[in-house]
């Protein structure tokens, strides 16, 4: 079976970049501690509990990808949200989400248990986006995210967001099966 994915549309594609519009969402996010793998792995179990029954009628609700982590903003700066986790950073803190599946909405989405988890809807949003495959570190994802914001340039593209890192596989996939993406959003 496939697994769920946001809804979007490809404006522009230019290998391995890409300009996308993305259709509103859901999230379920938590903001947690650490570096990349470490957010990663503790963000990720807080909101798998929260899907895997842990709400208020102890509900399922069906695992969507990817994972996005971005680094959290300062509290004055605007900022466009990631689908679908994402894990953000700020001294150390990063924002974990994931997307919730399109049939729900604010208010058939079962709330969590865990206050930590944090139900938010997300407008339709532009998003540039470098795709690569293979295992992920912060080095690897500083340099797509210097790749791709050089392209943003090249485009006149306007950053809206703090970049979005998204892994769409689980731990045992092959490295060269491996889907992950930068996401940064663009300003109209």
């Amino acid at each position: 079976m496939a697994t769920e994915e946001p809804q979007f549309t490809v404006l522009e594609k230019t290998p391995p970049f890409e300009l996308r519009s993305y259709a509103p969402m859901i999230l379920a996010e938590v903001k947690v501690e650490g570096d990349l793998e470490e957010a990663s792995g503790q963000g990720f179990r807080l909101i798998a509990a929260y899907i895997f029954g842990q709400n208020q009628v102890s509900e399922k609700i069906a695992m969507t990808t990817p994972v996005a982590i971005e680094e959290q903003a300062p509290k004055s700066a605007k900022i466009a949200m990631t689908s679908p986790v994402s894990i953000e950073s700020n001294a150390g803190q990063l924002i974990v989400s994931f997307v919730m599946p399109a049939q729900y909405t604010m208010e058939n989405l079962p709330k969590p248990l865990n206050s930590k988890v944090q139900i938010r809807q997300i407008p339709a949003v532009k998003r540039a986006v470098i795709s690569f495959s293979g295992f992920y570190n912060a080095n690897k994802v500083a340099e797509r995210t210097l790749e791709l914001e050089e392209w943003m340039k090249t485009k006149n593209l306007q950053v809206a967001s703090a970049p979005k890192f998204a892994r769409y596989n689980p731990p045992w996939t092959l490295p060269f099966m491996r889907r992950n993406e930068i996401m940064i959003d663009v300003r109209d």
